[in-house]
């Protein structure tokens, strides 16, 4: 999953792709290094963002999402958003996923809108909301009570119609270094669900936190840890860096086969 962020303040590449020229040669470039699915973000969900209005985040997704429907129809493309309007009007233009960090409780309505599209929706682990989440996140036991919140969403959103979800730990949502240290270590354990499992390391805080490098060159660590990932069974791997992912692949199927 190729990521492409259509806002001015992303914490590695805002502004980017905020014009549409930009926007559609970032997607082809994704596409070309082997993206499976584009995933476009309006509105940034970095440590202490700011709630972005919606029409402002339609304004800056709506040129992106019709003219990617409209020049790469074999790709499919997902929406970043937790935003029930937004999820909703991106579904009648014909986005085929939704990516909530909320995991439809911020906007429940959000799950509604999908269901009725009949389409996929990821849901991610966040403690507190982007504004507050790390504020000293806590936890009692970090990992069950992660699977724990992961499982009681699951049931709720298939209870609401939706059958087709993606679950996604939440790395850098919420968690210190330690959690996020001991949720890599349990990666099987999520998978262990029962629904495919999408890892979002890409640039993360704690990437560069163990190197000491800026997040644009943290790929090399990013890579292993692509590689782990798919050895516990994960599925989707969201990033930025498309070749460096196809490359994490290829070593983990060539190393698995029998």
């Amino acid at each position: 999953m190729g990521i492409l962020n259509v806002t001015p303040d992303s914490f590695s590449d805002g502004g980017n792709f905020t014009s549409l020229s930009a926007a559609l040669r970032q997607i082809e470039k994704l596409i070309q290094e082997g993206a499976d699915i584009i995933d476009i973000g309006g509105a940034s969900s970095r440590p202490s963002a700011d709630i972005v209005p919606v029409e402002e985040e339609w304004k800056r997704l709506e040129p992106a999402i019709s003219h990617a429907i409209k020049e790469f129809p074999s790709i499919p493309i997902s929406i970043d958003t937790w935003r029930a309007e937004v999820a909703r009007r991106a579904l009648d233009l014909g986005i085929h996923m939704i990516n909530d960090i909320s995991a439809g409780t911020l906007e429940p309505e959000i799950i509604f809108h999908t269901a009725k599209a009949k389409a996929p929706l990821i849901i991610m682990h966040m403690q507190g909301t982007p504004l507050t989440m790390q504020v000293k996140p806590e936890y009692g036991e970090v990992i069950v009570e992660i699977v724990e919140y992961l499982t009681q969403r699951i049931n709720e959103v298939r209870k609401q119609g939706i059958l087709d979800i993606i679950i996604d730990p939440g790395f850098g949502f919420g968690k210190t270094m330690e959690h996020t240290l001991s949720l890599i270590h349990n990666l099987k354990l999520i998978c262990s669900l029962g629904v495919p499992v999408l890892t979002g390391f890409s640039r993360k805080s704690f990437l560069s936190k163990i190197t000491g490098a800026s997040a644009l060159n943290t790929e090399p660590l990013h890579a292993i840890l692509n590689y782990q990932a798919l050895q516990a069974g994960v599925l989707f791997l969201r990033v930025h860096d498309v070749a460096s992912a196809h490359q994490a692949l290829a070593w983990y199927l060539k190393s698995n086969t029998k």
